[in-house]
């Protein structure tokens, strides 16, 4: 028995170092989103404004500072490297499958169970896909799980000093939420209890306890955001009217979608699990009146609430995953002991897959039938990488199904080949619009002495930025997510129009090399943009150098 517990470990910590740590620095940072958060975080290190989040030196108001404070700590210890950047993700991943485990062994009293909970939270795909990828979705899932079991905790204690320790926690904790992504922290908590509070008991006791956790949730924001009040009175009327209400209401949200938007990407992001899905909410549903009706609300209403919201991203609902591995896990052990025959779903389900994209993979292929193909003749390698690495998914697929005793570690396993395969099988066409790093290490050196940089790509921008380790980088001609920063009257210079910039060169060129870094349609240059001394293109990424004179 011990020795089998400690194979048990042996192989979570291989997961975890082979998932979530070996590959991780390899991989070059993707913009908008890891760039930014890198460069915000940076500047925060360099400049020492904690209270304040800045954006290539303008004030950026979109989200609170609590996940860049994470993600500073990061660099502060580990250097500026891209598993720098993503470790605030990468460890609160980790953090909440550790908890997830606590969790589901407090609920069902089986060490297996929390084992279990554990290996799929870890694998499931889209937990990995962003738990490595540096946003703050990781760090407010760790928060959301968090306060779910700390309400549960403090529903089932019968003392009333837990009772009281544990409300309290489940406000710090929406509070530290806020603290990361904003209201947001607040309001899936609270539906995702309603459902399950409509059949318990106590429902007044609920109540008036949910006062201390409002309180304890106050107190927890309330010294950040006088702070932020008083050194920028603009703070709170922005983030609360453009960044909740119109981002998640108005018909002119962000990232628009359709209501049916998330659904494709639950039942995808399940993988390599999806044939424990309809048991798992099906088990949610039949027991409803107990603990698993909380796992099933927890899922559930969360997935709901995003898909009534107009703006929607992915990211979004990373927190149903958590409660959705533990009525995995609890019906995966259930069907353990009455046979295989839940892995041997899991396992058909994992084989299509696996045989279908590998089909798909040939045919855009050099050798496909598109014209264009996904990878062109130089990239060969990549191609066959490629091959490999889902071929590592069909064949733990395979080992799954035939070998039932090793059916659940060898699902765990089908998406290794992709994990460690992605950063080398990614088409370069790809790489030069998503990873500026790509681009930029081949071409430092040049930007090194410029005095201007000048993109037209907030991504890029902040690529070079976080490349060259300096915040002055100028907006041209497209000012995007950084618009009410710029529109600050300190900020004004940092943005220059393509109409106005033949002038501005004028103007300029003769105080040092003046530097553009453009992604174009079409990979055409602008016709407005005036002759260069120097044009170094790969792709739709353009460096135009003017030297002075």
């Amino acid at each position: 028995m011990v020795s089998r517990v400690r194979l048990y470990f042996l192989f979570l910590a291989a997961l975890i170092a082979l998932y979530y740590l070996i590959p991780i620095n390899g991989r070059l940072l993707w913009q908008p989103d890891e760039t930014r958060y890198a460069e915000i975080s940076r500047e925060m290190l360099s400049n020492g404004h904690w209270a304040v989040p800045h954006f290539l030196d303008l004030r950026y108001f979109e989200k609170p500072v609590l996940g860049y404070w994470i993600n500073t700590i990061g660099q502060w210890l580990m250097g500026e490297s891209n598993l720098a950047v993503r470790a605030g993700a990468i460890i609160s991943t980790l953090l909440s499958s550790l908890l997830l485990a606590k969790f589901a062994e407090s609920l069902w009293r089986c060490r297996k169970t929390a084992y279990l909970t554990a290996v799929i939270h870890l694998t499931l795909l889209i937990v990995y896909g962003i738990g490595t990828y540096a946003v703050l979705d990781p760090i407010l899932t760790l928060w959301f799980v968090t306060a779910m079991v700390c309400f549960w905790q403090a529903y089932q204690a019968c003392e009333r000093g837990k009772k009281i320790c544990y409300y309290a926690l489940l406000g710090i904790c929406c509070g530290l939420g806020v603290m990361t992504k904003g209201f947001i922290a607040l309001a899936v908590p609270v539906i995702s209890i309603l459902p399950w509070l409509l059949t318990a008991q106590r429902r007044v006791e609920i109540i008036l306890y949910s006062f201390l956790a409002m309180f304890c949730c106050s107190l927890t924001v309330l010294p950040w955001a006088v702070t932020i009040a008083q050194q920028e009175p603009d703070f709170w009327h922005y983030f609360f009217w453009i960044e909740h209400v119109q981002r998640f209401a108005q018909s002119n949200a962000q990232h628009d979608a359709p209501f049916w938007y998330y659904f494709p990407w639950f039942i995808a992001g399940s993988l390599p699990w999806l044939g424990l899905l309809p048991g798992a909410l099906y088990y949610g549903w039949r027991y409803r009146t107990t603990k698993a009706g909380y796992l099933l609300a927890w899922t559930i209403m969360p997935l709901l609430f995003f898909s009534l919201a107009n703006g929607k991203l992915l990211t979004y609902i990373l927190p149903c995953f958590a409660p959705l591995a533990l009525l995995m896990a609890r019906y995966l052990r259930v069907s353990l002991t009455k046979g295989n025959s839940a892995i041997k779903l899991a396992a058909w389900i994992n084989i299509l897959f696996a045989s279908l994209v590998i089909i798909a993979a040939i045919a855009v292929s050099p050798w496909g039938v598109m014209d264009k193909p996904f990878w062109p003749t130089t990239e060969i390698g990549k191609f066959v990488l490629a091959l490999l690495a889902f071929a590592v998914w069909l064949l733990c697929a395979y080992l799954a199904l035939k070998c039932p005793r090793f059916g659940w570690q060898s699902l765990a396993c089908c998406p290794l080949g992709i994990a460690l395969a992605f950063g080398s099988i990614t088409p370069a066409s790809i790489i030069l619009t998503k990873a500026p790093q790509f681009f930029l290490q081949s071409t430092a050196q040049a930007l090194r002495p410029s005095r201007f940089i000048l993109s037209n790509d907030v991504g890029i921008a902040a690529g070079i930025a976080w490349q060259l380790k300096r915040s002055d980088v100028m907006m041209l001609n497209n000012r995007g997510e950084l618009a009410y920063g710029l529109s600050y009257p300190d900020a004004r210079h940092k943005f220059i129009s393509l109409a106005d910039f033949p002038a501005w060169l004028a103007q300029h060129r003769a105080s040092g090399t003046i530097s553009l870094f453009l992604k174009v349609e079409n990979k055409a240059l602008p016709p407005s943009v005036p002759p260069a001394d120097r044009v170094v293109q790969q792709g739709r990424v353009i460096l135009i150098q003017y030297f002075p004179q």
